[in-house]
């Protein structure tokens, strides 16, 4: 093994353009716990969007970004891994704090990376971790939905949002789900969305129009941008939950809770960043996916050398699921 790689580089904020190859980066040297991956394949994320376009203050560059992968432990000194191992890594500081997964290698602390069985091939695999971090975090640490429950997705046609109304159906959920592109309500329905609603900006009415008494839980992956309107869409003692900022606005403007929550009602937030995800949860899900239980959300997958073009199509919002990168 040679002790340079090829990676993908960004050295400035900017458009895909910024994204460049580089064939002689230098590979991560071996560290006490921390696993040096073999990345096979990596997906797309929006959190990449944005710090490419500049808004992650906190991010140095150069730098390889990518908050995922799946790959192969190539080395793990004084860990539980093993040299050979099918493993996923998502988060943990992953392409900010340090250099990512848009890379031949790379090296992650051993608390966020996962040892998996799977018959998936790579770019499925990649396919899975952060959206799938997001779906379960939300719905089941943020949220605690139960079966029965109606659940609205603010977001619905995201990769994160299919993913979660999947898995809601799945558990026995009524589910609700948005989007602004009434072509691709037939996508959501395939997920298990039980009834689509078009999201004009003002979707409360909509939605008390399906579920009177509003819904006893949501997930907004939109954000900050129509916190009013998704609290309109709650139920009295209901939960919503924030897990995402499609919506591209980062705080609440003129926010006055006691006029915007509805007494008794929930707010939550989940982070994929702070909160681990579990092996056993993250295991679950692969198998229903290899047995059919649940549906895959990979809908594009591009070369290495195609960097540039996969995020022009996440940009543009073309692509309604993951999109993945495959290294191999």
């Amino acid at each position: 093994m040679t002790e340079t790689m090829r990676v993908i580089v960004i050295d400035r904020p900017g458009g895909p353009e910024v994204l460049e190859i580089h064939d002689d980066w230098p590979r991560p040297e071996l560290a006490p716990a921390r696993v040096l991956i073999r990345v096979m394949a990596f997906g797309l994320n929006r959190g990449e969007l944005y710090t490419r376009l500049g808004h992650s203050p906190s991010v140095e560059f150069p730098r390889v970004l990518g908050i995922e992968c799946a790959g192969i432990v190539e080395a793990a000194p004084d860990t539980d891994f093993e040299p050979g191992q099918t493993v996923i890594a998502t988060t943990g500081g992953m392409g900010r704090a340090y250099d990512g997964g848009y890379a031949e290698f790379t090296s992650v602390p051993a608390a966020h990376v996962h040892a998996v069985e799977t018959t998936l091939d790579w770019t499925q695999l990649a396919a899975v971790p952060e959206v799938f971090h997001t779906a379960w975090g939300a719905l089941e640490l943020s949220l605690g939905i139960e079966a029965g429950q109606s659940l609205l997705i603010r977001g619905g046609s995201s990769a994160v949002g299919l993913v979660a109304a999947d898995y809601a159906r799945a558990k026995g959920l009524t589910v609700l789900s948005t989007t602004r592109d009434p072509a691709k309500a037939r996508r959501l329905r395939e997920f298990g969305v039980d009834h689509v609603v078009i999201d004009d900006g003002n979707i409360a009415p909509t939605v008390r129009g399906i579920v009177p008494d509003g819904v006893d839980a949501m997930l907004d992956l939109v954000g900050t941008k129509v916190i009013a309107d998704s609290f309109g869409c709650m139920r009295i003692g209901g939960t919503l939950c924030m897990a995402g900022l499609l919506g591209g606005e980062w705080a609440i403007a003129d926010f006055a809770p006691g006029a915007v929550i509805p007494s008794t009602t929930k707010f939550t937030y989940f982070s994929s960043s702070s909160t681990p995800m579990q092996t056993a949860a993250l295991q679950g899900y692969l198998d229903g996916l290899a047995d059919g239980r649940y549906r895959l959300p990979l809908v594009r997958v591009f070369g290495f050398n195609d960097i540039q073009a996969a995020h022009a199509c996440m940009e543009s919002n073309q692509a309604v699921g993951k999109i993945v990168v495959s290294v191999v």
